[in-house]
């Protein structure tokens, strides 16, 4: 059984639809990736889901509960972990999480082991006797995925996690979200980071215009736009120059030249290597390197969306996008 499943969502805004009939389902223990390009709708769908924004039209069930119908309840089961920190300077990573339990109900006997045992996990022990104001981008993201989790919710909502943070921080706030998803946590997460999504997604859905464009695993995305399979040769020597026949010596396989005068085989079944190498081999050439060329998830993005993520990520990084 789904523990969320969202049907024919919409939120208009006068003559504009920034969600225009969306429908995903997500199993419960898997994250679950929102992609899109500036203005898809991200950000409006989460916050229906979320309760913070009247859908116009269509229904939300997380874990059986309605959220438009029991909002209050639907949010005690979850935890929402927004783009920008929501926690408190003044007060120290320690104080922050306590506060944030009670808010949940937690009794202090309650909260306060688990706020040392959150610091411990999230390595931010020594940081959490210093003020939330004094942490570096990474530690406050963390910190704040941290107050998320405490109440120990059964979905966990995270907008853009790993955006302006270092490499370091974003790897273990990577690990920290497959973590909880190995400990039975269901996640949503909304990123610019295609990467991202590629490493720790279990299913991806990607919306444009307010309207889902692609679902599926990472898997199923990437063979949605692969025609055929595609091998790269490079050789010590140009073989650019065998491409004509090497297309005519192996029946039904083009051949393009790629970079650095590699040379690439497009079939629509699976390209033997031994026979190619054997071509090269009587002609004393030594091919050095033979690698199956498969699409990513970069390729998908591109592809349904229209946008370049490289740009995507850039404009993110210079906060220049809506959502």
């Amino acid at each position: 059984m789904d523990i969320v499943n969202v049907t024919n969502l919409k939120k208009i805004y006068g003559d504009f639809a920034a969600v225009n009939g969306v429908d995903f389902s997500i199993r419960p223990g898997e994250i679950f990736g929102f992609l899109g390009p500036n203005g898809a709708g991200k950000t409006s769908t989460i916050n229906m889901m979320i309760g913070l924004s009247r859908p116009t039209d269509g229904t939300i069930i997380i874990n059986g509960i309605d959220v438009r119908k029991q909002t209050k309840k639907a949010q005690s089961i979850m935890g929402i972990v927004p783009d920008e920190s929501n926690l408190y300077d003044e007060m120290d990573g320690f104080d922050n999480l306590c506060f944030c339990a009670s808010l949940y109900g937690m009794k202090k006997e309650e909260r306060e082991p688990k706020a040392k045992r959150l610091l411990e996990q999230f390595h931010l022990t020594e940081a959490g006797k210093r003020p939330f104001k004094a942490y570096s981008k990474g530690m406050r993201r963390k910190l704040t995925i941290a107050a998320g989790i405490i109440h120990s919710p059964q979905i966990l909502f995270l907008d853009e996690p790993t955006t302006g943070i270092d490499v370091e921080s974003a790897r273990q706030i990577r690990e920290l979200i497959v973590d909880l998803k190995n400990q039975g946590t269901t996640v949503f997460i909304t990123t610019h980071y295609i990467e991202d999504a590629e490493r720790i997604c279990d299913r991806i859905a990607f919306i444009v215009s307010g309207k889902i464009v692609a679902m599926g695993s990472v898997p199923e995305l990437m063979e949605s736009i692969s025609h055929g399979y595609r091998i790269q040769l490079a050789a010590e020597e140009n073989i650019v120059k065998y491409a004509a026949d090497l297309q005519a010596h192996f029946e039904g396989c083009n051949v393009n030249t790629g970079q650095n005068n590699s040379l690439i085989l497009v079939s629509l079944k699976r390209i033997p290597l031994l026979p190619v190498i054997q071509y090269f081999d009587e002609r004393r050439i030594s091919v050095y390197e033979a690698k199956e060329l498969r699409p990513t998830l970069e390729d998908v993005f591109v592809k349904v969306t229209g946008i370049e993520a490289a740009k995507l990520k850039k404009e993110k990084e210079k906060g220049g996008m809506s959502k």
